[in-house]
């Protein structure tokens, strides 16, 4: 059972990667089969279709998220908790200018195919911007505030994301992970 497990993770991690460098539509399964390292027959025996390599995908980034969460939460200073969530973009400047935000890219374009898989997608932009909003709220501000501030956020880390990208330059998104931790700190 752990060898199962094993391929299974394999194929999860790269189809992730995947998707992330290439794209979903761009990933084939033999290209998933190939980076995992697992036979492409042996693929089926894991996953029936791409889409359930997809929900797999999409259930790895949500543990992700839920682990990056635990570990901020564990922070007692809810400004400290915002300012490391904004800095981790920072981190993966270089990443962003090859390829921009892992999980960003992955709801655009599933968004963009529609269905039951775009929805549970949208669920992990949803977790962000929740987080983001009960943050805020415990810093004082009422809900409707804390629901724009994290939308706003959630937001500035998107779009310059996509500038970084664009120009392939990591400087974009420093230079905003600065702002934005300026900002918080000074409410």
């Amino acid at each position: 059972m752990a060898r199962r497990n094993d391929k299974r993770v394999r194929l999860v991690e790269a189809a992730d990667k995947l998707f992330h460098q290439q794209g979903v539509s761009n990933t084939t399964l033999a290209n998933i089969a190939s980076l995992a390292d697992v036979p492409l027959g042996n693929v089926y025996y894991y996953f029936k279709s791409k889409d359930s390599i997809i929900l797999a995908v999409i259930d790895r980034r949500r543990k992700l998220l839920h682990a990056m969460f635990d570990e901020l939460n564990a922070q007692a200073d809810i400004k400290s908790r915002l300012a490391q969530f904004i800095a981790q973009a920072s981190s993966s400047a270089d990443v962003a200018c090859e390829f921009g935000d892992a999980l960003g890219s992955l709801c655009q374009e599933l968004g963009k195919i529609g269905g039951a898989i775009s929805q549970t997608a949208s669920g992990l932009m949803q977790e962000i911007i929740q987080w983001c909003k009960t943050q805020f709220r415990h810093l004082g501000k009422d809900d409707e505030t804390a629901g724009n501030l994290a939308i706003n956020l959630v937001a500035s880390l998107q779009g310059i994301s996509l500038i970084t990208l664009t120009f392939k330059d990591p400087i974009y998104v420093n230079q905003q992970t600065q702002f934005l931790i300026a900002n918080i700190e000074s409410m």
